[in-house]
């Protein structure tokens, strides 16, 4: 029997069903797309066409992939954000929308500070993928940027994620341990930190438990770790004017604010996702 689009999205997707994956239909027709590089309307008109055994069989092995709870776009290896395309790696977090919040919430900012004095410098501490610092830079393009992380590899693919979206001139990557290698001052300090509590860590859905590196995931005791360390550091990088901005978890308003609050910041906008959770906050130092 031919395989054809619709017999293996019906495939993959009564596969998806049956190990509990809630969108099985969506996480299908990304997945098939993805490895067949069609796009979406091509893939609703032209179900009935049959595929090559090389491509039939590649679509089976990432569906039993995507079965055993890894996520489509680790099996793609590439995710969309903010109109980039982004390549990830072990090393790596998985970028999310949730996290286009805080680019939305910094533009305005950066677009000021170059109105203000032509440029605007930006460092993305635990930068991963590069996500949150390249879709800054993407947007405002005077702007430059400098992504640190402690591992190897996400620095390495930070590093390549500019270079294939052209902004490899305007940013570099960095292997730091928060700050302890970085030098200068900042426009923007900007992070997406771990803060999930150690203990909250083994109870999070696979996908994201056995797929995101530890080290992008887990806070500490209470989640806070990373807060502390960039609060107690982020003034000495910071620019008269420059703000700094952290992503958070829904509940974590309060506690993050007053880790800052402590070393001297004060909250100047808090930002919310669609849904109206709290997703980050920006604060100014008062000096």
């Amino acid at each position: 029997m031919t395989d054809t689009l619709d017999s293996l999205f019906a495939e993959a997707k009564a596969r998806f069903l049956k190990a509990h994956i809630g969108e099985a239909a969506f996480d299908a027709r990304v997945l098939i797309c993805g490895l067949l590089d069609l796009p979406a309307a091509a893939f609703m008109t032209r179900g009935s066409e049959a595929v090559a055994p090389e491509d039939a069989e590649r679509i089976r092995a990432a569906i039993a992939r995507r079965a055993a709870h890894e996520p489509v776009h680790r099996i793609l290896g590439q995710r969309e954000f903010y109109g980039l395309t982004l390549s990830m790696s072990k090393d790596t977090l998985e970028p999310r929308p949730d996290s286009e919040m805080i680019v939305e919430g910094l533009i305005p900012f950066a677009r000021r500070t170059v109105a203000a004095k032509g440029s605007c410098r930006i460092i993305d501490l635990g930068t991963g993928t590069g996500a949150i610092c390249l879709a800054l830079l993407s947007a405002v393009p005077e702007a430059t940027g400098v992504g640190s992380d402690l591992a190897a590899g996400a620095v390495a693919m930070a590093q390549a994620n500019a270079v294939r979206n052209a902004l490899g001139d305007r940013f570099v990557a960095v292997e730091s341990d928060w700050f302890e290698r970085i030098e200068g001052v900042f426009d923007i300090i900007v992070s997406n930190p771990p803060y999930i509590r150690t203990d909250v860590v083994a109870s999070l859905a696979p996908e994201v438990r056995d797929h995101d590196p530890a080290l992008a995931l887990d806070g500490g005791a209470d989640g806070l770790d990373a807060y502390r360390i960039i609060a107690a550091n982020a003034a000495g990088h910071l620019a008269k004017g420059g703000v700094v901005g952290v992503e958070i978890g829904y509940d974590q308003l309060q506690v993050v604010g007053s880790v800052f609050e402590e070393k001297g910041f004060r909250i100047v906008d808090r930002i919310r996702d669609l849904g109206g959770n709290d997703r980050a906050i920006v604060f100014s130092f008062c000096n």
